[in-house]
């Protein structure tokens, strides 16, 4: 059980973190300085850079950099019509090589390989950074979500490969024009957690909506439903990094608390907007937990 003390050290590293995702998002950010951040906490600036390492698991300057080069690595995987230099600018670097360099050195290829064949197994290793806890109870209401057909691709194996069934979902939505710029709304359906699951047990779907049935594909996405009924359901504002302990509320106290029982369908997920067409902070996500 977490001390009163602990809380609100992670309340106050939890607002550095919230706030740098919102500067990094700025075309020119400013309150990114080691005076304002630990202004902003409430820690003496000699002390904030270990306390920040000890929550989030690198200093600073790595974090900012690492965000920033996240981005970056989403932009070129799936936002080919940007160009690497307009990329490398925006990631507040100041030419391709000094941006090559540093993106080699986290990801272990350049910028221009990893648009060929991102390597999404070492980019997943690198962004396994921890985030301070969300400690504050959450909201949550209970909605009648609609049966809901929507064409799914399976990703069976290692989480840290979701991004490469992502890349492969993608690629059908834009060859089948079922794409969100087209009304279709975007789910993922959550079989397992990967905390806790085998990698090889592992299972998620990426989904979108559709009016009529799947066509026979090269890419292997099929026809499914989202079952309707009874959801537990949170609206999620920022980063997925910070989604856990929103879900883990409801499964570990909101469903007892409430004398709720579970339905027998995983948890799901319905994205309003997608990273990086909107910068991390304004991502809204949508979490339904079914229940009977």
């Amino acid at each position: 059980m977490p001390t009163i003390k602990n809380q609100q050290y992670h309340q106050r590293m939890n607002l550095v973190v919230r706030h740098i995702y919102a500067e990094i998002a700025l075309p020119t950010p400013k309150g990114l300085t080691l005076d304002y951040l630990s202004g902003l906490a409430c820690f003496s600036k000699y002390h904030f850079h270990r306390l920040f390492a000890a929550h989030v698991g690198m200093n600073l300057n790595q974090f900012i950099q690492r965000l920033r080069l996240k981005k970056a690595s989403y932009q070129l995987a799936f936002q080919h019509e940007i160009k690497i230099i307009d990329i490398a600018l925006e990631a507040a670097f100041e030419n391709h090589e000094s941006f090559s360099r540093a993106f080699k050195r986290i990801y272990k290829q350049t910028p221009s390989q990893f648009r060929k064949q991102p390597n999404w197994l070492e980019w997943s290793i690198k962004n396994q950074y921890q985030l301070p806890k969300e400690v504050s109870k959450v909201n949550v209401n209970i909605i009648q979500f609609p049966d809901t057909k929507v064409a799914a691709l399976e990703h069976k194996g290692s989480p840290q490969l979701l991004n490469r069934t992502v890349a492969k979902f993608i690629e059908w939505r834009k060859s089948s024009g079922q794409s969100p710029v087209n009304s279709s709304q975007t789910y993922g359906i959550a079989y397992h957690d990967p905390a806790t699951t085998p990698e090889d047990e592992f299972r998620w779907d990426a989904c979108g909506s559709i009016k009529s049935d799947v066509r026979p594909n090269p890419q292997g996405v099929v026809t499914k439903t989202i079952p309707g009924g009874r959801c537990a359901h949170i609206t999620h504002h920022g980063p997925h990094e910070l989604m856990d302990d929103k879900i883990r509320y409801i499964y570990q106290q909101w469903v007892p608390e409430n004398n709720e029982e579970l339905r027998d369908f995983p948890c799901f997920f319905q994205y309003q907007n997608l990273f990086p067409a909107v910068a991390e902070k304004d991502l809204i996500t949508d979490i339904f937990i079914p229940i009977v």
